[in-house]
């Protein structure tokens, strides 16, 4: 895997809490950490991740002297990772129903099947196929443990959520976990060489825009609770959505849950 080292397991309570744990015994990095089956999954503030026997979870490890901010911007390192991956392993096929009740338009202005929806969400069909979580955590030695992690629905998706999800095998693709973690392996090496230990943030950025769902749209996001509408204009140069209110201009997100078309106009998140 181009100098990254596995450890496989057919069933693991966490593939993220492995990386971790592993971090934390002295492991210098560069470790993938993957598994068919996943117990104890997590999402983004602590939400269960369902991970059945047939879908891919997989952690990178990454032992890192960089900054906080730069940091950050791994998530969409991993983001432009993930859907080169998956695009590879999705034939081409015209968006119907758009995320969220949306039209389905990428910022480009065509239809496009698979689509990345911000901060750490992809998205084919209107339906969420994979999710990534990135942690990281201080080291005794000054460095930082970053921990990124991947879910992809690729037999089963989850059901009873407030937003759709859907699987590549129910998206007429049936291939296999370990086809597109390889896939993903191979796709993280060159865009973790256009993040270049963060110098090329700025070529991450505009790759992981021309991908972006719901670049001039209307959106929603809700955050401890409170709701921001207004139309969806750009990722900046740090990776915060920006949002045009009409009446109070530019606003700038770090954080949140975002909602496209019908979802984000009809007053409910």
């Amino acid at each position: 895997m181009r100098g990254y080292r596995l450890f496989g397991y057919d069933s693991i309570g966490s593939t993220s809490s492995e990386a971790m744990a592993s971090a934390r015994r002295g492991d210098a990095g560069d470790v993938w950490f993957a598994a068919l089956q996943q117990t104890e999954g997590r999402g983004r503030r602590g939400r269960v991740w369902e991970s059945p026997s047939g879908n891919l979870a997989a952690s990178l490890l990454i032992v890192h002297e960089g900054d906080a901010a730069s940091v950050a911007t791994l998530g969409f390192v991993a983001g432009i990772a993930l859907q080169e991956a998956l695009s590879g392993n999705l034939p081409a096929s015209a968006l119907r129903i758009g995320v969220d009740g949306a039209d389905g338009l990428t910022g480009q202005g065509h239809a496009a099947r698979l689509a990345l929806k911000w901060p750490n969400d992809v998205i084919a069909d209107g339906g969420k196929l994979a999710g990534i979580l990135l942690e990281a955590q201080g080291l005794p030695d000054g460095r930082m443990a970053i921990v990124i992690g991947f879910g992809v629905n690729i037999v089963a998706a989850p059901t009873g959520l407030p937003y759709p999800a859907t699987c590549l095998h129910a998206l007429g693709t049936p291939v296999s976990a370990e086809a597109v973690f390889a896939a993903l392996a191979d796709a993280w090496v060159d865009a973790f060489e256009l993040w270049a230990g963060g110098r090329g943030v700025a070529d991450v950025l505009a790759r992981w825009r021309r991908h972006a769902a719901g670049l001039g749209s209307e959106v929603a996001i809700s955050h401890d609770g409170q709701v921001v509408r207004g139309i969806f204009e750009t990722i900046d140069e740090f990776g915060r959505l920006i949002v045009r209110d009409g009446a109070r201009g530019t606003i700038a997100i770090t954080a949140g849950d975002v909602h496209f078309g019908a979802t984000a106009t009809s007053g409910r998140t």
